[in-house]
C-alpha cells in the first residue's frame, strides 16, 4: 500500500459529552426502546431460522468455524444471492468453556484466577470487573494507590488490545504489513505487563482487596519510552492506512449502523461510538478515579467499518495520554487493604511466623465471607460495557456469577451489519465488531 497524508484525527471527533447530553438526562434515547425496536424491523429474527428449502438462485454457506477471519470459533451461517448476503445467523458455543459456572465453585480469592481467562486480549479488565463487585458487596474499601496501579493496567491492557486489533483488522482485509507492524508494538506493551504481573496475559493481579503486588522498581522509567514509541508508530500506522484509498474503499459505508439501531441492539464501545454516539463508561458513570483524569471521547459519524477502525486507532493515543498522567499522578502507600480476614500475610512472614502461616493457609483454602447481597458493576473494556452481576449468600463462594460481556452482546449486530452486504465485506465487517470468542463462551 502507498502511503497517504490523511491523519485519522482529522476524522473522528472529541465529543464535548455536555453538548450531547441534557443535565440529569445522561441518555435520553435508553427510555425510548420500545420506539428503537422498530429500526430493526429488517434484521433477520433470532427466530427465523434459515433452513435449505429455498430457491435455486440462493445459495446457503457456511463460514467458520475454522475460518482465520472469523476471530476463533465463530460459525456463521449465510444465505447468499451470488455474492450478496441475504440472511445470515451467528452460531456460537463451540468452546463451552462454562466459567461462570465454574465461578460459583470458587472462592472470592480463585475467582479472579477464572475470570481473568474470559477474554484473553484484555484479561485485566475482567479481574477488575469481578474485583469490583466483591468489593462493593463486602463494603472493601481499597487505598488510593492501588486504584491508580488498577488503572494504570487497564490502560495499558487497552493499548494492548487494541494494537492487537490494528494487527488482526489489517490482515483480514488485506495489508498483511500491519499484522507485523501492530504485533510489534503490542509485543513492548506485552513486556511491559510482564514486568510488572509477572505474565503476558492471565495476570491475576487486580484481586478483590487492592492489586498482588506493588509497581517494581523503575516502572515509570520502562513504560514512558514503550508509550513515546507506540505514539511514533500510530502516525506511521495513519501514513499507511487512514487516507489509503484501496483500504478506504473496503471500509467505508461499509457495515453501517445508526445510533438508534445500535441502541436497540445494546451495542456498546467502538460500535456505538461510531455512530456519533459518544457513551463511555469513565466518562459516563466514572469508576475507579477516571474523573480526575483528561481524556477525550472518541466518536465517529458515519457507523462504519472505517470509523471503528479510526476510533480504536485515537484510543491507543487517549490511553496513552491517561498512561502519562497516571504516572505523573500515583500516590504513595499501600497496594492492597491491610485487613487480616481478607489480605494474606506478606510471603516472607510465611517463614518466620507460625501465625502467618497458618493465616496463610486458612486464607487460600476457606476464603473470607461476603455479605448476603447481589451487584452488577460495569467497566469500559476495550469491546463495550464489561459487566459482572454477582450474588452472594453470606458464604465464601459467589451463589451466583454473571458476566456481561460486550463481544456476545455485540455479536447481535452481525445479521444487521451484513445484510445487503458482499461476502467479502463479511471479513471487514466480522473484524470490525472485534470479538473475543472465549468471552462469547464463557
Amino acid at each position: 500500500m502507498t502511503a497517504a497524508t490523511t491523519h485519522s484525527k482529522d476524522i473522528v471527533e472529541n465529543v464535548d459529552l455536555e453538548s450531547i447530553y441534557s443535565k440529569g438526562a445522561k441518555s435520553p434515547v435508553l427510555r425510548k426502546l420500545p420506539e428503537l425496536a422498530s429500526h430493526l424491523k429488517n434484521v433477520t429474527s433470532f427466530d427465523e431460522q434459515i433452513t435449505v428449502d429455498i430457491d435455486d438462485e440462493h445459495t446457503i454457506m457456511n463460514m467458520g468455524p475454522q475460518h482465520p477471519s472469523t476471530h476463533g470459533v465463530l460459525r456463521l451461517l449465510l444465505e447468499l444471492e451470488g455474492e450478496n448476503i441475504l440472511r445470515s445467523q451467528s452460531i456460537v458455543g463451540y468452546l463451552h468453556t462454562g466459567m461462570e459456572k465454574t465461578g460459583e465453585t470458587l472462592s472470592y480469592i480463585q475467582g479472579a484466577t477464572n475470570v481473568t481467562r474470559m477474554d484473553y486480549a484484555s484479561p485485566l479488565f475482567n479481574e477488575l470487573v469481578f474485583s469490583l463487585a466483591v468489593e462493593e458487596l463486602a463494603g472493601i474499601e481499597i487505598p488510593p494507590r492501588a486504584t491508580w496501579i488498577r488503572m494504570l493496567m487497564c490502560e495499558l491492557n487497552r493499548m494492548s488490545s487494541h494494537l492487537l486489533f490494528q494487527a488482526t483488522n489489517g490482515m483480514d482485509i488485506g495489508a498483511v504489513s500491519m499484522m507485523l507492524y501492530g504485533w510489534r508494538e503490542r509485543e513492548e506493551v506485552l513486556r511491559l505487563l510482564e514486568f510488572i504481573t509477572g505474565l503476558r496475559m492471565n495476570h491475576n493481579f487486580i484481586r478483590p482487596g487492592g492489586v498482588a503486588a506493588d509497581l517494581p522498581e523503575g516502572y515509570a522509567e520502562a513504560i514512558l519510552p514503550v508509550c513515546d514509541e507506540v505514539e511514533r508508530r500510530l502516525d506511521e500506522y495513519d501514513g499507511l492506512l487512514t487516507g489509503q484509498p484501496i483500504w478506504r474503499q473496503r471500509l467505508q459505508d461499509v457495515g453501517t449502523v445508526t445510533t438508534e439501531a445500535a441502541l436497540a441492539l445494546s451495542l456498546t464501545g467502538p460500535l456505538l461510538r461510531s455512530t456519533g454516539y459518544a457513551w463511555d463508561l469513565r466518562k459516563d458513570m466514572p469508576y475507579l478515579e477516571y474523573e480526575d483524569l483528561s481524556f477525550d471521547v472518541i466518536a465517529g459519524v458515519n457507523g462504519d467499518c472505517f470509523d471503528r477502525f479510526v476510533i480504536r486507532l485515537n484510543e491507543i493515543r487517549e490511553s496513552i495520554k491517561l498512561v502519562r498522567q497516571i504516572i505523573e499522578k500515583m500516590p504513595d502507600g499501600d497496594f492492597r487493604v491491610q485487613d487480616k480476614k481478607i489480605t494474606p500475610p506478606p510471603r516472607a512472614r510465611i517463614d518466620e511466623s507460625m501465625e502467618a502461616l497458618i493465616h496463610h493457609f486458612k486464607i487460600f483454602t476457606e476464603g473470607f465471607k461476603v455479605p448476603e447481597g447481589e451487584t452488577y458493576v460495569a467497566v469500559e473494556s476495550p469491546r463495550g460495557e464489561l459487566g459482572c452481576y454477582l450474588v452472594s449468600d453470606g458464604g465464601p463462594k459467589p451463589y451466583r456469577l454473571h458476566i456481561r460481556g460486550p463481544s456476545f452482546v455485540n455479536l447481535q449486530a452481525l445479521p444487521y451489519l451484513l445484510k445487503g452486504g458482499m461476502l467479502a465485506d463479511a471479513v471487514a465487517i466480522i473484524s470490525s465488531v472485534d470479538p473475543v470468542m472465549g468471552e462469547v463462551d464463557r
